[in-house]
């Protein structure tokens, strides 16, 4: 999404650290590329010349100008700003007590609304919630059997009412949900093409009969610029309570997300980057100015590792495979978990440095299928000892499972690349540590069950690898 702006912002950044010394003349050529940037990004432009503006006069400070590394400090007040123009820390996500909790979603036909309430379903279903659907979009063809579909995928049911009048729709759905024992409702109302007279009213019916908690508008993030008009008359009629980005992993330049907050003065509460029904994430403002700035999100990426890795092992396990003692059944653990962050392309991308590495390729998603159905075609003997995989083992290996021998052969290379990466990672130290910790003298008659979760988790020395390390991990999935 913000893949052009990320590149001009840092090559002007990596312009000024440089220069040991800067002057006046180079903060002003730096605010003037800034200012081409944000506008080549679609940005408001009254949002690009507050935020130049705010930039330059912290800048021009004398305390920074004199300062021994000036342009470290124009680089944290550009992160500040950037981070400010995106939101707050006071804007996260939080249910009400009311049970059921009403969440209403509002917005343009073809932003992405069903798909968000099955994910927004997804997630509180996963935080242990109880969750129920409501198709109050009756005039799409088809949308109630979308909404219907999506949530069968991931097992929460859907209100369909009398498929006629979407405010009885929604009024009987809540009682449901109270009959029911839900304690989340989540309405899916009508979109039109454009802003109309008769979906505004429709929307002010709904939020009357049912009085939701929370009313998100679900806003097509490639629309760019003209998504800030949009919000700004729903904001006018229904007065939502925050943004939910949808399509952020297109190609657009991005500058309605980075308008919208400034422009409507209502925050964005989640991003959905993906197809994928976990795809939703909640929007941290800093963390995407970092990324913006080429900074990484390391702390999201270990979020995200930590829940993946809902699989405990025993803790000399963890302890062999961080001495690159590797056998292909962990590997086959650590692919599924890589799947479960959302990918390899995903996850390089919340590294610092990350984007850049990816670079304009793709990663092959499916060789992760693949590499399943290899290690998959494999006997117990040689998943645990891969060193007795020879040329006639490979060979019944690449027939069982459909693929050629040189693709066999990839794969373990790949394997041989990883232990050498857990290595580089420094894993050992990690874990080791950790071992020192513990006990070592279980009860006499009891096995020690001391356990620790997966080392796929232990994601902080990501943050420290370098480019060419991440060009490897990249390539290993090419």
């Amino acid at each position: 999404m913000f893949e052009n702006l990320s590149d001009r912002l840092q090559e002007v950044l990596s312009g000024l650290r440089s220069k040991g010394r800067l002057s006046e003349a180079d903060i002003e050529a730096a605010m003037r590329e800034i200012r081409l940037a944000l506008l080549e990004a679609d940005v408001n432009f009254r949002v690009v010349r507050s935020f130049v503006d705010a930039v330059r006069e912290k800048a021009l400070d004398a305390e920074v100008l004199e300062s021994l590394t000036p342009a470290q400090n124009v680089v944290r007040i550009v992160l500040d700003q950037l981070t400010q123009l995106l939101g707050s820390d006071q804007d996260r996500f939080a249910l009400s007590p009311r049970i059921p909790n009403v969440i209403m979603l509002v917005g343009l036909q073809g932003a992405g609304k069903t798909t968000v309430a099955q994910k927004l379903a997804y997630r509180f279903k996963n935080q242990g919630h109880s969750p129920l659907l409501v198709a109050a979009d009756v005039y799409r063809p088809a949308a109630v059997d979308q909404l219907q579909t999506l949530g069968g995928e991931i097992g929460v049911s859907v209100f369909r009412g009398d498929g006629q009048d979407p405010v009885n729709i929604a009024r009987e759905a809540v009682t449901e949900a109270i009959d029911k024992l839900k304690n989340i409702v989540i309405i899916d109302t009508a979109g039109r093409l454009h802003v109309d007279e008769d979906m505004m009213a429709e929307a002010e019916a709904i939020k009357a009969a049912v009085n939701p908690d929370q009313i998100y508008m679900v806003v097509d993030a490639m629309t760019g610029q003209d998504v800030v008009n949009v919000a700004q008359a729903f904001a006018e009629r229904v007065d939502f309570d925050g943004v939910i980005m949808a399509k952020m992993d297109g190609d657009a330049r991005g500058g309605g997300a980075l308008s919208i907050r400034a422009v409507t003065g209502k925050p964005i509460k989640f991003i959905s980057e993906g197809e994928k029904p976990s795809s939703l994430d909640e929007f941290f403002p800093d963390r995407m100015a970092r990324r913006i700035l080429g900074m990484g999100d390391v702390v999201g990426l270990i979020e995200r590792a930590q829940a993946a890795a809902d699989e405990e092992i025993e803790l000399e396990e963890a302890e062999r495979i961080a001495r690159a003692e590797l056998t292909f059944d962990d590997f086959l653990m650590m692919n599924q978990q890589i799947r479960k962050m959302g990918g390899i392309a995903s996850l390089i991308k919340t590294l610092p440095g990350g984007d850049k590495a990816l670079g304009s390729g793709q990663v092959d998603e499916k060789a992760l299928d693949r590499m399943e159905v290899i290690i998959s075609s494999m006997t117990k003997a040689e998943r645990a000892k891969p060193a007795i995989i020879n040329g006639s083992r490979r060979s019944r290996i690449a027939a069982g499972s459909g693929v050629t021998v040189v693709q066999v052969n990839q794969l373990i290379k790949q394997f041989d690349e990883t232990r050498k990466m857990i290595k580089k990672m420094g894993m050992t130290e990690t874990v080791t540590a950790k071992s020192n910790r513990q006990n070592r003298r279980p009860k006499k008659g009891k096995k020690n069950r001391n356990k620790r979760k997966s080392p796929v988790a232990d994601l902080g020395a990501l943050g420290k690898m370098s480019p060419a390390d991440l060009k490897g991990l990249e390539d290993l999935l090419r």
